[in-house]
This record gives C-alpha cells, sequence and structure tokens, in this order.
C-alpha cells in the first residue's frame, strides 16, 4: 500500500500542474476544466478548489449509480486541485503563440505520463472515470456513448460560461487517447503484463491459423 500511494500521490499532483501548464497557454483545455474555467469566471473561487468541488459533486452522482469509491477517489478530488493552483502559481503567462504552443503540448503529455502513474496504482477510478464506468453499469450503454454524452454536455455548459475552448480542446480530445495508450502499460506493471499477453496470444493464433 505504502509503495501504492507514493505511486498515487505524486501522480495526482503531477495531474494537476499539467492541468495548470494547458490553463496557462489559452488555445483551449479539456471539458472538464473549460466548466471549472467558466464557474471560476461566475464564481470568483480559484480554477483549482472548483475542480475540487466538482469532483466531489460528481462523486455524489456515484450513489444512483451504485458505484463505490476507492482511496485513490477520495485523494484524486482532494490532490488534483492544490496541483493545479500550484502550477498556476508557479507558471508564467507565456505570451509567443510558439511558447504557449509549448506549454499545451507539455501539459498534455505531462497529463498522459501522470495518468499512467495514478492509474497504476490501482487505488480506485477517478470520480469523472467512475461517472462514466457507473452509467455503463446502470444503464447498459456503451461506455463511449457515455462518456461522450457527459463530456459534451460538460464543454457546452463550460463554453457557455465563459470557458476557454479553443483548438487545444479539440487536440486534447483527439490525442490524449492514443498518448494514454502508451503511458498506461508503460508505467503499469499489470496493464504492461495484461498487454504482453495479449500480444503472444495473437501471434500464436497467427502461427497456427497459418
Amino acid at each position: 500500500m505504502l509503495l501504492r500511494l507514493t505511486r498515487l500521490i505524486p501522480g495526482l499532483l503531477l495531474y494537476g500542474i499539467a492541468d495548470a501548464f494547458m490553463i496557462r497557454a489559452a488555445v483551449g483545455v479539456d471539458s472538464w476544466t473549460v466548466f471549472a474555467q467558466g464557474t471560476a469566471l461566475h464564481t470568483g473561487l480559484s480554477i483549482g478548489l472548483l475542480t475540487n468541488i466538482i469532483g466531489a459533486f460528481v462523486l455524489l452522482l456515484w450513489i444512483p449509480l451504485r458505484q463505490r469509491p476507492g482511496l485513490g477517489t477520495v485523494l484524486n478530488i482532494l490532490l488534483v486541485g492544490p496541483g493545479i493552483d500550484l502550477g498556476l502559481w508557479l507558471l508564467p503567462v507565456p505570451e509567443p503563440m510558439w511558447l504557449r504552443v509549448l506549454f499545451f503540448t507539455t501539459g498534455m503529455v505531462l497529463l498522459a505520463v501522470a495518468s499512467g502513474i495514478y492509474i497504476g496504482a490501482h487505488l480506485g477510478p477517478g470520480p469523472r472515470d467512475g461517472l462514466m464506468t457507473g452509467i455503463h453499469a446502470r444503464f447498459g450503454t456503451p461506455i463511449w456513448v457515455g462518456r461522450t454524452g457527459v463530456e459534451l454536455t460538460v464543454l457546452v455548459l463550460g463554453w457557455l460560461l465563459g470557458g476557454n475552448v479553443g483548438l487545444g480542446t479539440v487536440a486534447f480530445a483527439l490525442l490524449i487517447g492514443p498518448l494514454c495508450g502508451f503511458t498506461l502499460p508503460f508505467f503499469d506493471p499489470v496493464a504492461r503484463r495484461a498487454a504482453r499477453e495479449t500480444r503472444e496470444r495473437e501471434a500464436a493464433e497467427a502461427t497456427s491459423r497459418s
């Protein structure tokens, strides 16, 4: 457990700092951060604190979906927000476009790395991930349908509230999946072993057919 916590806690803080890089870039952010930004404009609260509050609210939605949080779920709610505020405090505001693009790219890569680190701890999904799997388990809808529906709803609400939607939002939606597809097995020995077994099984099946 101690070893898993030493992965989980730095991974969650790094996740928040990665978000801060993309926020500072001001070329568009992911849908949940758009929502937090828009809400921040109307409440005066920090984006990090609102990320915590939104995460806690999402966790309440687990109750009718009959999902059970893990320690990682609770720490996700508590630590990602402070990581964002810490990153925003440390990072300058980039002016040239090339530097803004560099900030965004750095943030997206760091976020994929952080996802691999904290998910690899196997101490429970984040509140937003659990919401998607809960919708799937409760209503039988495909996971991608539930995820897309929730993400689009949050994105539109955030945009209406004044959150930063831009090319970065599109880039994040298209690229974060492939990036996490690399970092998750890289930082997670369980996923890495499963991927290796899948490749070996596919190779054996191909050999038997030939």
